[in-house]
């Protein structure tokens, strides 16, 4: 967790207020922010918008989670944005099943929620609920304002969407897998970092479409010991059948070894793209 004051700025989040970004707001920044800190927005999208237009400080998105993968919509933006990576948090993810009233479960004829959420809950639906209506909406918390809005509505969602709307817990802990986790990027226009020692960086890779190119890109992470920690492939924009590789790795560019490895790539790829070096951050244990 950071702690910061107030005059850490306006934060820009997926909304509305009571998702799951949300909640890795808190976990960064700490829990005593100011609620005019708060900029929930309808779309990753327009989390980078907001950052990149000065509107808000911070953005807070989600990049990947353990049962679902990447989130593919928050790649996409990378490789059009400005911004660069400032930190990361990891989010253990409770999915719960809300209703506004329990005592008419039996009344429920459809379930909302955002997808990845549904992706996180898919053999607990198919077990529980195979004959019910199951929707995609934008985020969990707009699932649970719809859920507070309607009886026959149940919503997959936080504890902090259900204090949000008024909602009861009718199913806790839904998730297909307990260690279910979420990674967030903290995003912001300011690109300059200094080394803690326990760092981490991001950078996009964009290679000539031929045989062994991978190889090429991956061999001086072998050469200076440098531990490689996520690799992501997107298609590019600009040229159909060619592909972007996003990458993760230990240290930072102000370590000699990632220094090596970065004048070893220049003569190996057609661009890097250096999203940021920050503070790395540890998922957290589920206990046994």
């Amino acid at each position: 967790m950071v702690r910061m004051t107030d005059t850490v700025g306006k934060i820009a989040f997926l909304g509305p207020l009571g998702t799951f970004s949300q909640a890795a707001v808190h976990a960064f920044f700490g829990d005593d922010l100011d609620i005019e800190q708060h900029t929930a927005v309808p779309s990753i999208d327009d989390v980078f918008l907001e950052v990149e237009s000065g509107r808000a400080v911070w953005g807070v998105v989600p990049v990947e989670n353990s049962t679902e993968g990447a989130v593919n919509n928050t790649l996409d933006c990378l490789i059009e944005t400005s911004l660069a990576i400032a930190g990361e948090i990891y989010l253990p993810i409770e999915q719960n099943l809300l209703v506004k009233n329990p005592a008419k479960l039996d009344s429920i004829r459809r379930i909302v929620s955002h997808k990845q959420s549904l992706g996180q809950c898919r053999l607990w639906l198919r077990t529980r609920y195979p004959d019910l209506e199951i929707v995609e909406v934008s985020s969990n918390a707009e699932a649970a304002r719809q859920a507070s809005e309607d009886e026959t509505v149940a919503a997959i969602a936080g504890l902090l969407a259900a204090r949000q709307f008024g909602l009861s817990i009718a199913c806790p802990a839904i998730q297909d897998r307990r260690n279910n986790t979420t990674r967030f990027l903290v995003l912001s226009r300011a690109r300059q970092t200094q080394s803690t020692g326990h760092d981490k960086t991001s950078i996009l890779v964009y290679t000539e479409n031929k045989p062994g190119a991978l190889f090429r890109v991956l061999e001086p992470f072998d050469r200076y010991q440098v531990s490689l920690t996520r690799i992501e492939t997107r298609p590019a924009r600009d040229d159909m059948w060619s592909y972007v590789f996003f990458m993760d790795f230990e240290g930072h560019t102000d370590d000699e070894p990632v220094r090596q490895v970065f004048d070893e790539l220049a003569g190996r790829v057609v661009k890097i793209k250096n999203l940021g070096s920050y503070p790395r951050a540890m998922p957290a244990r589920t206990a046994p």
